[in-house]
Protein backbone atom coordinates (compact mmCIF):
# COMPACT_ATOMS: atom_id res chain seq x y z
CA UNK A 1 0.00 0.00 0.00
CA UNK A 2 1.42 3.38 -1.18
CA UNK A 3 1.26 6.20 1.48
CA UNK A 4 0.91 9.89 0.63
CA UNK A 5 3.91 12.04 0.95
CA UNK A 6 3.03 14.68 4.62
CA UNK A 7 1.82 17.76 3.39
CA UNK A 8 4.39 20.98 3.94
CA UNK A 9 3.67 24.05 3.95
CA UNK A 10 6.86 25.99 3.49
CA UNK A 11 7.19 30.64 4.48
CA UNK A 12 9.92 31.32 2.57
CA UNK A 13 11.43 34.91 2.33
CA UNK A 14 11.16 36.60 -0.98
CA UNK A 15 14.69 37.83 -0.94
CA UNK A 16 17.14 35.44 0.97
CA UNK A 17 15.57 31.54 1.24
CA UNK A 18 13.12 32.03 -1.95
CA UNK A 19 16.15 32.07 -4.68
CA UNK A 20 17.30 29.19 -3.22
CA UNK A 21 14.48 27.47 -3.01
CA UNK A 22 13.68 28.33 -6.95
CA UNK A 23 17.45 26.74 -7.60
CA UNK A 24 16.38 23.63 -6.29
CA UNK A 25 13.43 23.39 -8.33
CA UNK A 26 14.99 24.85 -11.56
CA UNK A 27 17.62 22.17 -10.78
CA UNK A 28 15.27 19.08 -10.54
CA UNK A 29 16.18 18.33 -7.22
CA UNK A 30 14.38 16.06 -6.21
CA UNK A 31 12.50 16.49 -2.85
CA UNK A 32 8.42 15.67 -2.32
CA UNK A 33 6.27 17.34 -4.47
CA UNK A 34 3.65 17.83 -1.28
CA UNK A 35 5.78 20.78 -0.39
CA UNK A 36 3.76 24.24 -0.91
CA UNK A 37 5.43 27.20 -1.08
CA UNK A 38 4.33 31.06 0.26
CA UNK A 39 6.71 34.20 0.08
CA UNK A 40 6.59 36.45 2.88
CA UNK A 41 8.91 39.06 3.26
CA UNK A 42 10.22 38.45 6.40
CA UNK A 43 10.63 35.41 8.60
CA UNK A 44 10.00 37.64 11.82
CA UNK A 45 6.51 38.58 10.51
CA UNK A 46 5.18 35.40 9.62
CA UNK A 47 1.69 35.28 12.50
CA UNK A 48 1.76 32.23 14.84
CA UNK A 49 -1.60 31.58 13.97
CA UNK A 50 -1.16 31.01 10.46
CA UNK A 51 1.12 28.01 11.67
CA UNK A 52 -2.22 26.81 13.17
CA UNK A 53 -4.24 27.60 10.29
CA UNK A 54 -2.39 25.86 7.95
CA UNK A 55 -2.14 22.57 10.29
CA UNK A 56 -5.97 23.29 11.16
CA UNK A 57 -6.32 22.84 7.24
CA UNK A 58 -4.75 19.55 6.56
CA UNK A 59 -0.81 20.12 6.28
CA UNK A 60 1.00 17.39 7.93
CA UNK A 61 3.96 20.13 9.11
CA UNK A 62 5.16 23.75 8.50
CA UNK A 63 8.23 24.77 8.03
CA UNK A 64 9.59 28.48 8.06
CA UNK A 65 12.38 28.94 6.10
CA UNK A 66 14.34 31.95 7.93
CA UNK A 67 16.59 34.86 6.91
CA UNK A 68 18.47 34.77 9.38
CA UNK A 69 21.66 37.37 9.93
CA UNK A 70 20.81 38.29 6.06
CA UNK A 71 17.61 39.86 6.91
CA UNK A 72 17.53 43.20 5.13
CA UNK A 73 15.07 44.85 7.03
CA UNK A 74 16.09 44.07 10.94
CA UNK A 75 19.09 43.41 12.67
CA UNK A 76 17.40 40.82 15.15
CA UNK A 77 15.49 38.69 12.81
CA UNK A 78 16.96 35.43 13.81
CA UNK A 79 15.45 36.15 17.67
CA UNK A 80 12.19 37.44 16.33
CA UNK A 81 11.66 34.30 14.25
CA UNK A 82 13.06 32.31 17.20
CA UNK A 83 9.79 33.84 19.11
CA UNK A 84 7.44 33.25 16.56
CA UNK A 85 8.07 29.64 16.28
CA UNK A 86 7.83 29.13 20.36
CA UNK A 87 4.74 31.26 20.28
CA UNK A 88 3.49 28.84 17.27
CA UNK A 89 4.42 25.89 19.04
CA UNK A 90 2.95 26.72 21.89
CA UNK A 91 -0.82 27.36 20.23
CA UNK A 92 0.04 23.91 18.63
CA UNK A 93 -0.34 22.18 22.12
CA UNK A 94 -3.34 24.44 23.30
CA UNK A 95 -4.60 22.86 20.24
CA UNK A 96 -3.50 18.96 20.81
CA UNK A 97 -0.68 19.09 18.22
CA UNK A 98 2.61 18.15 18.76
CA UNK A 99 5.04 20.60 18.20
CA UNK A 100 7.69 18.62 16.48
CA UNK A 101 5.28 19.50 13.38
CA UNK A 102 6.97 22.80 13.06
CA UNK A 103 10.31 23.66 11.72
CA UNK A 104 12.53 26.54 11.12
CA UNK A 105 15.93 26.52 9.67
CA UNK A 106 17.80 29.70 7.76
CA UNK A 107 18.24 28.74 4.14
CA UNK A 108 20.20 31.40 2.46
CA UNK A 109 20.15 32.38 -1.58
CA UNK A 110 21.92 29.58 -2.61
CA UNK A 111 20.88 26.60 -0.21
CA UNK A 112 19.10 24.45 -2.46
CA UNK A 113 21.09 21.37 -1.40
CA UNK A 114 20.22 22.12 2.23
CA UNK A 115 16.36 23.12 1.50
CA UNK A 116 16.05 19.61 -0.04
CA UNK A 117 17.57 17.78 2.56
CA UNK A 118 15.62 19.49 5.15
CA UNK A 119 12.69 18.70 3.11
CA UNK A 120 13.81 15.04 2.98
CA UNK A 121 14.04 14.67 6.46
CA UNK A 122 11.35 16.97 7.34
CA UNK A 123 9.06 14.30 5.87
CA UNK A 124 10.58 11.15 6.80
CA UNK A 125 9.91 12.77 10.48
CA UNK A 126 6.22 13.95 9.83
CA UNK A 127 5.36 10.40 8.62
CA UNK A 128 6.42 9.10 11.93
CA UNK A 129 4.92 11.22 13.84
CA UNK A 130 1.58 10.31 15.15
CA UNK A 131 -1.20 11.90 13.83
CA UNK A 132 -3.40 13.98 16.10
CA UNK A 133 -6.89 15.13 15.47
CA UNK A 134 -7.56 18.03 17.25
CA UNK A 135 -10.97 20.54 17.76
CA UNK A 136 -10.32 23.47 15.57
CA UNK A 137 -10.69 25.66 19.12
CA UNK A 138 -8.11 28.28 18.30
CA UNK A 139 -9.82 31.86 16.45
CA UNK A 140 -7.99 32.41 13.53
CA UNK A 141 -6.31 35.62 12.68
Amino acid sequence: METTPPKILVFSTNNISDPGIDLAGSSHMDYPTSVQVIAVPCSSGINPHWVLHAINRGFDGVFIAADGSDCSYISDCTERTGKVVEQAQELMRKNGYDPARLRMAAICSVCSQAFVTHMVNFSKELTTLKTTTAPKTEVEQ
